[in-house]
């Protein structure tokens, strides 16, 4: 049993022994080190309960817990009710040799208890390759489903598109006018019709294989031969990133199915459809909107929300425990009328969770980047890569809150010293790396029970508490879908892990306590490993 397991036991006892129900346990890691290891509230949440002081109920918490040498060394009361737990060192020690023990699979838990989860993300019509602002979420999506298999969850990664409708009619017709140019006509290319070389290289290998033969030939084999094109090079873009999607769903299926019409139906059913105009209309402001919503235009065209509802519906019935929708910030104003939509269809939407990434401004100094003219005005998911590598580009994606304005710093990712963060944190597991190879060549025994209890240096005990509290950023990460605790964890450890290099010398003349700190930064480099794992970038052990 943990520290923090234990005072969440024995705060439960002491809420049993007051009679009180309906009040949660929690405790915090404090942000200073003087207010200890853990933390609560839970006497200030109390006072209305038991009509009493929180002060007064804080010492009683501190009496009923009491000091153990195994558990808990320390109690303090602060402020207004607060009450601090400093951990025993005897309990950090047993932690520490669970670390050793448990390796690759420290920081997982069964909290999913394997409910399925399904994340959707990237979702980009076939019409184009992907950009700096697509790798944001793909890249966020991985990642938060990389973390809920961590803590037991069953995720499937699907990837949402529509190979139908004026984009893909067009993207048909600009490879069509550009291959009727090698055939050698004059061409006046419109300026709504996509630009990017791509289009003239797709273009270009038809020409090579059937020359002119399809000069008369509308823009359908070109859309078809297009969206081929397009989609090996998005899905060859995504492997390159670390993952693969497990399904990609086809938006044309729904109608295929009759999927469509069952929404249209179901919500007329429930007097939320009026015909205005010639076009459809979802009566939103009968559930509170402020205006209602076309979802069949005049021309017999749907708006995107009418697919959008009835995928959603099918994400119900497939039967996931939890359905995640990672957005752009283009996307903010609109989400709420579909999951009304799937509301007063009778679904739970409960379990959908959308998430919003804001966009992504490439930097290079203080000016904005423009990498290619060659793929048209925007900057390529695959010329980043180029750039920066796989591991840079993941880790400058995730170390901010999705919720921030990401500034991709080229100068600042391309470094190769401690300033770039990737860097120091990969550093650090491959000095640990280098320091357990030479241990090794000096043939120091490794296998033998190290004695924790020599690891005394504030430096040490500082490490070891930050890498116990690794299980609960995965779980916090996880629950609250926020890959950026992580990124900040790993490298407060790597901070942590210099200072203790710098500190304490690992490779003594003391044989005990040289095993002893062997041992720490073996833990250390599991957890290092165990973090860059669950955020798709690489651990080496030599840099």
């Amino acid at each position: 049993m943990t520290t923090q397991e234990y005072l969440i036991q024995k705060l439960n006892e002491f809420l049993d022994s007051r009679s009180v129900t309906g009040v949660e346990v929690h405790l915090e890691k404090p942000k200073e080190e003087k207010f200890g290891d853990f933390a609560t509230n839970l006497a200030l949440q109390l006072a209305r309960h038991l009509k009493k002081n929180p002060k007064q109920i804080a010492d009683e918490i501190k009496a009923f817990i009491g000091t153990d040498e195994r558990f808990v060394a320390k109690i303090e009361i602060a402020g207004p009710g607060f009450v601090n737990f400093f951990a025993a060192s005897a309990n950090l020690y047993d932690q520490l040799a669970d670390v050793l023990r448990q390796k690759e699979k420290f920081g997982r838990s069964n909290l999913g208890a394997g409910k399925k989860a399904q994340i959707e993300f990237v979702s980009a019509n076939p019409t184009g390759p992907l950009t700096i602002g697509h790798g944001r979420g793909a890249v966020l999506g991985d990642t938060i489903a990389r973390l809920l298999e961590a803590v037991g969850y069953q995720v499937t990664r699907e990837y949402y598109f529509n190979n139908a409708g004026r984009q893909m009619r067009v993207l048909g017709e600009s490879v069509r006018l550009r291959y009727l140019e090698l055939c050698g006509e004059k061409i006046e290319f419109p300026e709504d019709h996509y630009q990017g070389a791509y289009i003239i290289d797709i273009a270009r290998s038809i020409y090579e294989e059937k020359g002119d033969q399809l000069k008369d030939a509308d823009y359908t084999y070109f859309k078809d031969r297009a969206e081929t094109v397009i989609f090996d090079d998005i899905k060859r873009t995504i492997k390159r990133l670390g993952f693969e999607f497990d399904v990609f769903y086809n938006e044309k299926s729904l109608y295929d199915e009759g999927k469509i019409d069952q929404v249209i139906e179901g919500l007329r059913q429930k007097g939320l459809i009026a015909e205005r105009d010639g076009a459809v209309w979802f009566l939103t402001t009968k559930l509170g909107f402020e205006k209602d919503r076309v979802i069949i235009k005049s021309t017999g065209e749907p708006t995107y929300r009418l697919p959008d509802i009835a995928y959603h519906v099918e994400k119900i019935k497939r039967g996931f425990d939890l359905i995640i929708d990672i957005f752009g910030a283009d996307h903010i104003a609109t989400y709420p009328d579909v999951l009304a939509a799937v509301k007063a269809l009778g679904y739970d939407v409960e379990r959908i969770k959308v998430l919003i990434h804001q966009f992504v401004t490439l930097l290079e100094g203080d000016e904005v980047v423009k990498m290619s003219t060659r793929k048209a005005n925007f900057v390529t998911l695959d010329e980043l890569m180029d750039e920066v590598g796989v591991d840079v580009t993941r880790y400058f994606f995730l170390m901010r809150s999705m919720s921030s304005h990401l500034n991709f710093d080229l100068t600042l990712a391309k470094k190769q010293s401690d300033e770039n963060p990737v860097f120091y944190v990969q550093y650090a597991h491959a000095r640990i790396c280098s320091i357990l190879k030479l241990a090794e060549e000096r043939q120091i025994d490794l296998k033998a029970a190290p004695d924790l209890s020599l690891l005394k240096a504030t430096e040490e005990i500082n490490l070891i508490k930050h890498l116990l509290n690794f299980p609960n950023i995965i779980k916090a990460a996880a629950e609250n879908y926020e890959p950026h605790r992580l990124t900040n964890f790993l490298f407060d450890l790597a901070t942590l892990f210099h200072k203790f290099y710098t500190e304490c010398r690992v490779i003594g003349e003391d044989a005990a306590l040289t095993r002893a700190r062997l041992a720490l930064i073996d833990a250390t480099r599991h957890v290092l490993a165990n973090g860059l794992g669950l955020l798709g970038i690489s651990a080496p052990d030599h840099m």
